[in-house]
Formats: C-alpha cells, structure tokens, sequence
C-alpha cells in the first residue's frame, strides 16, 4: 500500500478502534518485548517493500520509454545539407482558408552542426538565419 510505503506501518481507520478487530486485539495483546519485534520485523520488510516498488517502477519507466521511442524519428544533418524550416509560428486555426499555406520555408544550407541537435542555417543569398533545433528541420530534395 502506498501508506505504508510512506510511513512504515499499516493506516489503521478510527472505526477500527471503536469496533474491535482483529489486527487491534492482536496489537493490544502484545507484550514490549513482541511488540518491539513486530516492529523490527516490519521495518526490516520495508525496505524489500521499497526495492519492489522502485523494481516495479523501472520496469514501468522502461516500457514507457520504448514506446515513446517508436513514434521518435531521429533527424541529423551533416554540414552543406539542404533542409527546409518550420515556419514561425505557426498558427493552428480551422479556418479553410489556411489549409493551403505552406508550413516550411527554405532551402536553407546547414553551416553548422552542433553536439546538442542545434543547426546553424544560412540561406542561399548568404542571409543568416540563426541556430535551430534539428526536430523543426527536414531534408530538401532538388
């Protein structure tokens, strides 16, 4: 249970004092000694608790993170390449009018790639046009 991962015990309703149960009468009859055990042997059995959750909790992020990995598409472009730019911004709206516009611009050349997915783009005319991330480029085909 996630209290008990929280706080190291079972959470024990108000109702379950006033209507005895059980796991109270068990409690109650103990004497310092068993008690004092019990609560060792709980404590010891909290940190296993702790390692299947984090167990649980990496095979969860692992899954996660192969299927976001399908969908992704890694781009990388080499110095001279041709590619087209998102336009900025864009602007979704539902008009019909805009269906037809067109969302990327160039060809730009690449002038420089950097380690972190960032491209330097000049276009034909020797116009710089700045550093952009490599998700918002694609290839240009002449």
């Amino acid at each position: 249970m996630p209290y008990s991962l929280v706080h190291g015990v079972e959470a024990i309703l108000p109702l379950e004092h006033q209507i005895p149960s059980l796991r109270i009468a068990i409690e109650e009859g103990l004497s310092d000694e068993d008690n004092v055990c019990l609560q060792l042997e709980e404590f010891e059995a909290l940190d296993e608790k702790r390692l299947e959750a984090q167990q649980r909790l990496e095979c969860y992020q692992a899954c996660i993170c192969r299927t976001f990995n399908k969908k992704v598409h890694p781009r990388s472009f080499q110095v001279g390449d041709l590619v087209l730019a998102v336009q900025k911004p864009i602007i979704v709206t539902h008009r019909t009018k805009n269906k037809f516009v067109l969302k990327w611009d160039g060809p730009y050349v690449v002038q420089e790639a950097y380690t972190n997915g960032a491209y330097k783009l000049v276009a034909k005319e020797d116009l710089r046009i700045g550093t952009i991330n490599g998700k918002f480029l694609k290839h240009y085909y002449a």
